[in-house]
């Protein structure tokens, strides 16, 4: 913990970077996949901020990170989770399994107080937060093969096909997630909305280096002819081929036992709505 003498100034670094989290993004020209709410911090979650934000937050920083440093020495596994919104998720996931270190990242400030209060209120020691564009930390920050493995839950489906370019999920993103992987190591997606879950397993079963853990095969059944890439198209932006739209694929698996369920997953699924698990491996 920092020292009494420190804490004031550390104290107002956190308060103005949560205060104003929008100057971290001014240069950054290319699609992203999030918008920056203006969303209320109550004042329990700047508190947590306030009081805890120096020891478990990380600011970003355009150079590699030493992952085990950040977490106090420890060499257990590291895994990465993207955009943990409020965090209740990824409080529960790291309390189930202490052997694993947990770096997270988000962008809305009362994500950041929300789970840093879950933090303290659990006494965790596993969990470290960024507060930052998660492309950038990985291509500034994160070392190439040094992570365990990678969760990425519920991620923003951008419903409207016009927003698809929006998507986290693409495969220029893919393979930046697979070049910080371990060999060995894995990537966790989960999802409520079908059409999304259905790119996710396109874009990533043609990653050569990932072995989906699926053993089930299934059509793809929310993509048309009219989805299909055309010569010249974007590159950024997922569109399926002739031949995918053809084929069975390799897809989800059941929820893995640490994958908690939400409070609001559980509405959903009483109301009829699916969630999809993937899981691949890195060779």
């Amino acid at each position: 913990m920092a020292s009494k003498r420190l804490l004031p100034t550390l104290r107002r670094s956190w308060r103005n970077l949560s205060a104003k989290p929008e100057r971290q993004f001014d240069r950054i020209d290319r699609i992203r996949s999030f918008v920056l709410r203006t969303g209320r911090t109550t004042t329990a979650q700047q508190r947590a901020i306030d009081e805890l934000g120096p020891q478990f937050c990380i600011p970003f920083q355009d150079q590699k990170l030493d992952l085990n440093k950040a977490f106090d020495g420890s060499t257990n596994p590291k895994i990465l989770e993207i955009g943990f919104g409020m965090g209740e998720t990824t409080a529960a996931i790291a309390q189930l399994r202490s052997q694993d270190d947990f770096l997270a990242i988000e962008v809305h400030p009362p994500g950041i107080g929300a789970l840093l209060k879950r933090i303290g209120e659990m006494g965790l020691t596993n969990v470290r937060l960024i507060q930052h564009d998660a492309v950038e930390v990985l291509e500034k920050m994160i070392l190439p093969e040094s992570l365990d493995g990678i969760h990425i839950y519920f991620a923003d489906p951008w419903h409207k096909k016009r927003h698809h370019k929006r998507r986290l999920i693409q495969a220029a993103f893919t393979r930046l997630l697979v070049s910080r992987l371990k060999s060995g190591g894995y990537v966790h997606l989960a999802t409520d909305w079908h059409n999304y879950a259905e790119q996710m397993f396109l874009v990533l079963n043609a990653e050569q280096s990932l072995i989906n853990t699926s053993v089930a095969a299934v059509p793809v059944e929310t993509f048309g002819s009219e989805d299909i890439a055309q010569e010249g198209g974007a590159e950024n932006e997922f569109k399926p081929s002739r031949a995918q739209l053809e084929s069975h694929h390799l897809a989800y698996v059941e929820r893995p036992s640490y994958r908690p369920i939400t409070k609001f997953e559980t509405r959903g699924l009483k109301l009829g709505h699916g969630v999809w698990d993937l899981v691949y491996q890195k060779k």
